[in-house]
């Protein structure tokens, strides 16, 4: 349809039913196996409602899909087609590795592939709208949904943001195999108080600025359809009923001109908030702010008909934001193909296909972070030596269920083990298998939302079997490898957590078995970072692998059996103890700082019982060989406002025996500024494949535009000065050189 049809069609339509193409249904009004996730208990619809609503979310399956949107429309008083919206976030029913992990890759390219094959197995299901990507950035690891982020560097975030963008939407989102994206949650999401889900972020407008809105611009920019709006409160204003934020910032400044819907109830949620009296103040101030659908409520189609009627609120937003709803449609080609590409032949031949199963191998691969290896009679631990005996020993030694929270339509028997891949791999290897505990305490799964398995009773009696079988193996084994981790449904949204360590029970076969066996690796299973002290302090190698997805257990046996290699670097910094959380690479300096591991100095910024620094910081990674990198060199010590910029290189040689990967990575600090800058920002990286001997001059190009930051009056700028630059394989790295904008 043209512009201008759409607003004939929006002209003709009556006050209530343009009310109710700005209600978002639940799934279980039209289909009562629908993937939900959230509360049911968000008001109630009248025929009339439900007929003429315009989204439904938690819906997927061709067939179901075309006979649901064929009943509508035959209904609906101008066969306005709905939108079908579902949360696609690492995978329909081919998982790719969660979010986090994604940004571990660090490649972008990456993102884009797999988010593309979602896409593709959501599109040919019936899917219009994938709730994804999820742009916020999160340093505090007790919040659980900081596995839906790339992680904690904006620079990284923006890219990854980005690329999921392309990868679901395409260059033209009505094009077969493409879905719409919905970047969320506009804004700051990801910083809640002491990591607790739906809580309030205390953010300074430099601070929101500078770290916290860069990605969702990058979506925006990339050409993102939808946005939507944050549970949260800033400035003590819920996001979905903020003006300032939703109008001014999302739509003004960022030029946002797609379809904004609120979260899961959010609009109702200002009345506990606090910030409106009932449901039709909450209408007010949503379509007030902008805000064009509401998520599972009753508040816009119960209240704004009224509130319309009785003058409190300006049809004008009503039928903007309706107007916003019908151009997606449009966009999506809806009015002349309500299925787009529902297609149930396609279905079978799209969804977990070999070739997405491919790239979740290959995928999955790169993100895995080598985080310790230690050299035992002159061999690292890592890879396997394939002739020596071995214990694999976990619950997740033989449990498909490696996908994250939020692979709502993933399954467990759609995904490979690791004890299906080892005896696939290697026939002949002599493993025991070993399940050795639980996952989690209680004696049984957790009990979540749609998708749980069926609880699995663990009595003392089998703990206590379990775990005798697993040291007797490990004992009588010349390598133990532990599968250990955090059950998925330890992370994702509503998991935060106090205490960020492995289950007790997992840590206690881990004990028994490195009393027995000295050579213990272990393969970590997590959707954020982990304290991981004791097993950093005992273990002789572990490697993070995180939520790997469908091809989990082949892509880790391709990694440690050495046929592939570990390629991941952290996005996200891994803390010495959860005292220091929120930790994160890119702080402030501070007057009175710590010089060095060793300073005795009692009054300077420090803990007394713990250090400073994480565990393992951002952007390290270990491989299977050994780099060396020579120092930094510049073109030019001296950059001009309006020049083209200077270049910086260093020249890396793998001079370890084996070929590898190297995630090369650009820091810069403002050395003296008219606002404090962070200790170092990270602005570029490459990842370079050298084999043993090879050397290759890695080269950065550093221009006026990287320097520039939010000063004091709001004004975005650089400032001439001191500035200092790294090059090196983490955000620890000292190798620097220093250059002046002049």
């Amino acid at each position: 349809m043209t512009e201008q049809e759409l607003k004939n069609l929006l002209e003709d339509m009556s006050l209530e039913e343009k009310v109710n193409q700005l209600l978002q249904l639940p799934g279980s009004f039209l289909k009562t196996d629908a993937a939900i996730t959230g509360g049911m208990d968000h008001g109630k619809f009248s025929e009339a409602q439900i007929s003429q609503a315009g989204s439904v979310l938690g819906i997927f399956g061709a067939e179901t899909i075309q006979k649901i949107q064929r009943e509508h429309m035959k209904k609906q008083p101008h066969h306005i087609p709905l939108l079908f919206m579902l949360d696609v976030i690492h995978g329909l029913r081919t998982i790719f590795p969660i979010p986090l992990a994604q940004g571990a890759s660090f490649r972008p390219e990456l993102a884009e592939d797999c988010a593309s094959a979602a896409a593709l197995e959501s599109a040919v299901s019936g899917v219009h709208v994938t709730f994804a990507p999820m742009a916020d950035l999160v340093r505090d690891a007790r919040w659980g949904r900081v596995m839906e982020s790339p992680g904690e560097d904006p620079y990284l975030n923006s890219l990854m943001t980005a690329a999921m963008v392309r990868g679901f939407q395409g260059k033209d989102v009505k094009a077969p195999g493409k879905v719409a994206s919905c970047v969320k949650h506009f804004a700051a999401y990801g910083a809640p108080e002491a990591g607790r889900e739906y809580y309030h972020a205390e953010l300074s407008s430099h601070t929101l600025q500078e770290y916290y809105l860069p990605a969702y611009r990058a979506g925006i920019e990339e050409g993102c359809e939808m946005m939507m709006s944050s549970f949260n409160t800033l400035n003590g204003v819920p996001c979905t009923g903020s003006k300032w934020l939703l109008r001014d910032v999302l739509r003004e400044d960022m030029g946002f001109d797609g379809v904004l819907i609120s979260d899961w109830g959010s609009i109702e949620e200002m009345i506990p908030h606090g910030y409106c009296e009932d449901k039709k103040e909450a209408a007010h101030r949503a379509i007030a702010a902008g805000v064009d659908i509401d998520m599972c409520t009753d508040v816009y189609a119960n209240s704004l008909t009224e509130l319309v009627e009785s003058g409190a609120v300006d049809e004008k937003l009503v039928d903007e934001a309706v107007l916003r709803v019908l151009r997606l449609k449009n966009k999506l080609g809806l009015f002349e193909n309500p299925y787009k590409d529902a297609d149930k032949v396609k279905e079978v031949q799209v969804i977990l296909s070999e070739e997405h199963r491919a790239l979740a191998r290959a995928g999955a691969r790169e993100t895995f972070v080598l985080l310790k290896n230690e050299v035992v009679d002159e061999n690292p631990i890592l890879p396997l030596n394939l002739g020596k005996t071995m214990a694999f020993i976990g619950p997740y030694v033989d449990s498909g269920d490696l996908h994250g929270a939020w692979g709502i339509a993933g399954s467990a028997l759609d995904a490979v083990s690791v004890r299906a891949a080892a005896m696939k791999m290697l026939p002949e290897a002599r493993i025991t298998f070993c399940e050795g505990c639980s996952p989690v305490e209680g004696k049984e799964y957790l009990s979540r939302h749609v998708g749980d398995p069926h609880p699995e009773k663990y009595t003392d009696e089998k703990e206590s079997r379990l775990l005798k079988e697993a040291v007797d193996a490990a004992k009588a084994a010349d390598t133990a490898v532990l599968f250990l981790g955090e059950h998925r449904l330890q992370s994702g949204e509503g998991a935060s957590r106090g205490f960020i360590q492995i289950p007790e029970l997992q840590m206690e076969l881990f004990r028994r078995v490195c009393e027995v066996n000295s050579n213990v690796t272990v393969v970590l299973f997590n959707g954020r970072p982990l304290d991981l002290r004791e097993i950093s302090e005992n273990a002789k190698a572990v490697l993070e692998v995180w939520l790997p997805g469908t091809e989990g257990g082949s892509a880790i046996m391709d990694v440690i059996t050495g046929a592939s290699e570990p390629a991941g670097r952290l996005p996200m910094s891994f803390p010495y103890s959860v005292g220091q959380v929120p930790v994160y690479y890119n702080n402030y300096a501070t007057g009175r700082p710590k010089q060095g591991k060793d300073d005795p100095a009692f009054y300077t910024s420090r803990y007394l019982d713990i250090p400073n620094e994480p565990l393992y910081p951002f952007g390290y990674g270990l491989s299977y060989t050994t780099f060396e990198l020579s120092s930094v060199s510049l073109s030019n010590d001296r950059l001009s406002k309006g020049a083209e910029g200077i270049e910086a290189w260093i020249d890396v040689t793998n001079i370890g025996s084996r070929p590898g990967t190297e995630t090369l990575q650009l820091y810069i600090r403002d050395r003296f500024a008219s606002a404090v800058r962070p200790v170092k920002e990270l602005k570029g990286f490459q990842k370079v494949d050298l084999v043993p001997g090879e050397t290759k001059r890695i080269t950065f190009k550093i221009r006026e535009e990287m320097l520039r930051f939010y000063m004091p009056d709001g004004t975005f700028d650089s400032e001439p000065g001191i500035f200092e630059l790294w090059i090196g394989n983490s955000s620890q790295t000292d190798n620097q050189a220093v250059f002046r904008l002049v």
